[in-house]
């Protein structure tokens, strides 16, 4: 209950500071407005309790990264946006950066995955000023990690998906989010409180 109540005290003073820094920043980078969309437009194949299924995917840092290598070591946030350049998304992931620290702090690490190729997240991370976590492809096989999951829309999107997985492997939360919002961080550290019990 301490630990718990040690990260959540912060929690709400970094959200508002995090929340208002991210939105300057998006307000800075060049965006596409996709309007209003379907909030969500996909059938989920994995539910809670589940195995996560495991995946390799390019980094756009170089390599890969498996979804295996964090086994045993970390609990892990797969934060799934729709696409590179677009407003939502251009804030969601630097709030998420701001937020590394109480991430970290939970034994968690935040994976952001896209179904853009890898030249495009590079140059829309570069136009962020950079994150601090792993950014995956999911381009080629298209959609190959968002469809197994369930969670591949019907236009080659992924849907604003939150899938945490414990360092067992097991799928503890899912929050197939509407994707003209954001998910609430504040929910998200609330989830990894709960596997830090």
């Amino acid at each position: 209950m301490r630990r718990a109540l040690l990260f959540s005290l912060p929690v709400w003073g970094l959200l508002a500071c995090g929340l208002l820094a991210s939105a300057a920043l998006a307000a800075h980078v060049e965006t596409f407005d996709p309007g209003h969309l379907k909030p969500t437009d996909s059938t989920l194949k994995v539910k809670v309790g589940d195995t996560a299924p495991d995946f390799t995917l390019p980094s756009i840092k170089g390599g890969t990264v498996s979804l295996s290598d964090y086994r045993g070591k970390k609990n892990v946030v797969l934060s799934f946006v729709p696409a590179a350049w677009t407003p939502i998304c251009s804030d969601q992931w630097p709030g998420y950066n701001l937020a590394l620290d109480m991430f970290h702090g939970l034994d968690a690490e935040v994976i952001g995955i896209s179904e853009d190729n890898i030249p495009s997240q590079a140059m829309w991370i570069k136009a962020m000023h950079g994150l601090d976590f792993p950014v995956l492809s999911d381009f080629w096989p298209h959609g190959k990690v968002a469809g197994a999951l369930g969670i591949l829309r019907s236009d080659g999107m992924a849907e604003r998906a939150i899938v945490i997985i414990d360092k067992k492997g097991v799928i503890r939360y899912i929050d197939v989010h509407d994707i003209n919002s954001r998910p609430d961080l504040g929910g998200i550290i609330h989830e990894l409180e709960k596997l830090a019990r």
